[in-house]
């Protein structure tokens, strides 16, 4: 008797099926060869559908970093769908869904919580992604044609790889159509995956997002990953001179033209790293920061040095009276067994890039602390009165 199971949290197969043969077809070239022209054709074709894919997907349909007209809109829509990554309005649910939750374990692509290689292309399989919440993409959804694409979501492509083998034939179809796309797959997948990886954090954004050189040519500017989490609405990624932002700088051609317009730049403030972070990454912050002390080991510390002075009995009746006045008597005294905020900051300075909002993370960890020491104590001693 065949029994039903609910949905692996892993790559489901099935569904993986067309992916694995789009790889293999790109084998094809053992027979049809690999003439310059198909190369030549597949280079373009990356750098295209790369630009549709940065320029359109990522900075203007999911952060809205600039505007264009209606038309325009459809145009770079289709062009980014021809790069075979599903619809223009599910992607950019998606990735607004990972800026919400970036590398915290309700991510769908963090390497933090789920490896290196389900974050690359696991996640994509895996059925619980593949109806993300349309309802913080309503500014997207209000355009018919935007949802008439969405749906139809491989025709782009399919329409860009027949009309290439009817001009080309198999050669270029197979090298200069496929090739490509498998590629572009692939660099696209990094900013995923090796972007939260490998590189450097200039700011501190409360997760793993990291600014890599070759990473920002092979995708034209996303490798200035810390870059973009740290502001997310600029349409320029690569906020320094030197760092090479190849789809910002087609965007701002296009602007000259009228056929994008209202670019968004960075503050000054913003690129110095002078203002404050946001409330939500300094608890973030904040709990990372606590979560490197043992509560465990400070608890048992404290109950020690308290039963030098105290019996456990007054520690009982004085949690049953308020909880939450052991929280702020161990935050306000001078336990030899609690970190001090000095030395909290000091750690604090191995950990994270230097920012105007350290003090307040560094407080706020030494509140998490004491309340993470008090809960210990209170549910010892209620344990043990």
């Amino acid at each position: 008797m065949a029994h039903s199971h609910p949905p692996h949290s892993d790559v489901v197969y099935p569904s993986a099926i067309p992916f694995v043969l789009t790889h293999l077809v790109c084998l094809a070239a053992t027979w049809t060869g690999v003439p310059w022209q198909a190369l030549a054709l597949g280079l373009v074709l990356y750098v295209v559908r790369m630009w549709a894919i940065t320029a359109g997907y990522h900075r203007y349909f999911s952060h809205r970093s600039y505007k264009t007209s209606r038309a325009m809109q459809f145009l770079i829509a289709f062009l980014g769908q021809t790069s075979a990554q599903r619809g223009v309005i599910w992607w950019a649910a998606v990735h607004r869904h990972h800026h919400l939750h970036s590398d915290t374990e309700h991510d769908v692509h963090s390497p933090r919580h789920h490896g290196f290689w389900y974050s690359h292309v696991g996640w994509i399989f895996n059925p619980n992604n593949g109806e993300p919440d349309y309802g913080t993409v309503k500014d997207l959804t209000r355009y018919p044609e935007l949802v008439w694409l969405d749906r139809n979501t491989y025709l782009p492509a399919m329409l860009l790889g027949l009309g290439v083998w009817a001009v080309g034939g198999w050669a270029m179809l197979v090298v200069g159509f496929f090739w490509s796309t498998v590629v572009l797959f692939h660099c696209t997948f990094f900013i995923n995956s090796l972007a939260h990886v490998s590189g450097s954090q200039r700011y501190l954004t409360g997760d793993d997002s990291r600014n890599n050189l070759w990473l920002a040519l092979i995708t034209l500017g996303e490798g200035w990953h810390n870059n973009h989490h740290h502001y997310q609405s600029s349409t320029r990624q690569g906020f320094r001179w030197w760092e090479i932002d190849i789809s910002y700088y087609v965007l701002k051609a296009m602007s000259w033209l009228r056929l994008v317009w209202d670019l968004r730049e960075p503050p000054e403030a913003i690129v110095r790293g002078e203002r404050p972070v946001g409330r939500k990454v300094v608890e973030k912050v904040a709990g990372e920061l606590a979560e490197a002390f043992s509560v465990e080991g400070i608890s048992a510390s404290v109950r020690e040095a308290w039963s030098e002075a105290h019996s456990i009995e007054e520690l009982a009746d004085m949690t049953r009276r308020a909880r939450s006045q052991v929280e702020q008597r161990l935050a306000e005294l001078s336990l030899p067994h609690l970190p001090t905020v000095p030395e909290l900051r000091e750690k604090a300075e191995e950990m994270f890039q230097e920012s105007p909002s350290l003090d307040a993370i560094v407080n706020r960890a030494h509140e998490l602390l004491a309340a993470g020491v008090a809960e210990h104590l209170c549910d010892h001693a209620l344990g043990t009165g």
